[in-house]
């Protein structure tokens, strides 16, 4: 398997620290907000990889975390009156139920920054002890980027005197403007810890290291963890910081491999809060089929900036609508797992630094063919049953072909109007049994004023939207 590593800037032959086993963290959501399409982008593409190690035959270790400690949180919760757990748990909730209706997998781990304090406490002590940290007159700890050699070796960036380096307000103690915070002293009456080092808040960085060094990281190895992925806007201050915390506290790398995924651009412009452009998923969710924006988000490679616009959606799910009409025609067979060479093929495509366009070419492909030979060969099953195992094999790797294909037809009518067409169906097939073919016929008009078309299978009665 090959993967880009952001460090080297060039694809790699993958090694893992530890022979058949993957150990991947990617910095998860900061729980104030609803996610947005950037949050499903990064989301979509680490589900995606986790799905082909494991294809691979790696047994994947993969944790996320939830930032719930943050001053954008505490505003808020003053804003509206709640307790920070209460604004943390529903944006937490609401992630989770986001993320499922698009097919991404909850992470084998998922630790919060609230339960990590005590790791981040020890971190902060580690640095401390070895002289690449230190605490100011105000209680403030920082991290002494003068005395890392190997700051910025993971960004290549020369230093700006204007870069910000974190979420808080800077010290004027602090020794080097490049300096960032481990520990904010807070001395009002706002939401603090109370620390080793005084009451007061982790700094930004600290967080993701402490979690992976609890987590994920094991001893003797020349790396805490495999791969650590996010958002091409963490590679700096962000993963750069968090890499020099764990060097300068461990002694070793914090990761092997760091991959970072694309901008979200709306119509053209990057994706900002202050541009109002923010597209919430949840939103998204609202005009389209779960896995439909599944497939559109996964359907540009991963490290490109992804243009998301009406014009594109609306081809992509044609795209995808082909494969689910190729599905329909096979609806009712038994699935009976069989390697195939498009299965090798696939699998060889995505592990090439998770080439998705060579993928979704290899699927079209698929896809017009076994039409193509259905129509002439008829009924023929050992093609059904390659073809059945092919979908099958997709749905793993790829998450997308999950749903009943009638049912995928449906989206956009609401609850409402699919129990009322569930039940003139029922009614009809009572009808059909007690041959009332009158009051069956009947039935069946009344049906198609919904805008829907009828299917009898040997499965049942099934009804799509046209």
């Amino acid at each position: 398997m090959k993967i880009f590593d952001s460090v080297k800037k060039e694809k790699v032959v993958f090694k893992p620290l530890e022979e058949g086993k993957v150990s991947l963290y990617v910095c998860g959501p900061t729980v104030y907000d609803d996610a947005h399409l950037g949050h499903a982008k990064s989301a979509l593409v680490f589900d995606l990889l986790t799905r082909v190690l494991t294809a691979n035959g790696y047994e994947v270790t993969y944790a996320r975390n939830i930032t719930d400690i943050d001053d954008k949180i505490i505003k808020k919760a003053k804003k509206q009156n709640k307790t920070i757990k209460e604004i943390t748990d529903f944006y937490t909730e609401a992630f989770h139920k986001e993320m499922n209706a698009i097919g991404v997998s909850r992470p084998d781990i998922e630790p919060k920054a609230t339960e990590s304090l005590d790791a981040m406490y020890e971190l902060i002590q580690k640095l401390l002890d070895n002289g690449y940290a230190y605490q100011t007159d105000d209680g403030d700890v920082y991290f002494d980027t003068a005395k890392d050699n190997d700051y910025l070796s993971l960004s290549k960036r020369v230093q700006d005197e204007d870069d910000k380096q974190e979420r808080v307000e800077s010290s004027s103690k602090k020794k080097n403007q490049a300096d960032f915070a481990l520990w904010k002293s807070v001395k009002d009456d706002s939401i603090t810890f109370n620390s080793p080092f005084g009451a007061g808040r982790p700094g930004w960085h600290l967080e993701c290291s402490a979690m992976i060094e609890k987590h994920l990281a094991k001893p003797n190895l020349e790396a805490s963890i495999d791969i650590h992925g996010g958002g091409a806007d963490l590679l700096f201050p962000h993963h750069e910081n968090e890499s020099a915390q764990t060097r300068c506290s461990t002694n070793h790398k914090l990761a092997s491999y760091w991959m970072h995924n694309g901008f979200v651009n709306i119509d053209g412009e990057k994706m900002s809060k202050s541009l109002g452009n923010s597209f919430f998923l949840k939103d998204a969710l609202k005009e389209y089929d779960g896995e439909v924006l599944r497939f559109y988000l996964l359907s540009t490679h991963y490290r490109s900036n992804f243009n998301f616009n009406t014009e594109d959606l609306a081809s992509s799910k044609k795209r995808l609508d082909k494969l689910y009409r190729l599905k329909k025609r096979l609806f009712g067979m038994t699935i009976q797992n069989a390697h195939t060479g498009f299965q090798e093929k696939l699998l060889d495509a995505l592990s090439d630094d998770l080439n998705i366009s060579q993928a979704l070419s290899l699927i079209d492909e698929m896809v017009s063919s076994a039409n193509e030979t259905l129509d002439t060969a008829g009924k023929h099953k050992a093609l059904k049953k390659e073809t059945l195992s092919n979908l099958a094999y997709i749905e793993i790797i790829l998450g997308f072909g999950i749903k009943n294909p009638f049912e995928y037809f449906q989206f956009g009518i609401d609850e409402d109007t699919k129990n009322t067409i569930n039940k003139l169906i029922e009614k009809r097939d009572e009808a059909k049994k007690a041959k009332d073919f009158e009051l069956s016929d009947k039935l069946r008009d009344e049906i198609l004023e919904f805008g829907v078309n009828l299917m009898d299978t040997p499965s049942g009665t099934f009804w799509e939207k046209i």
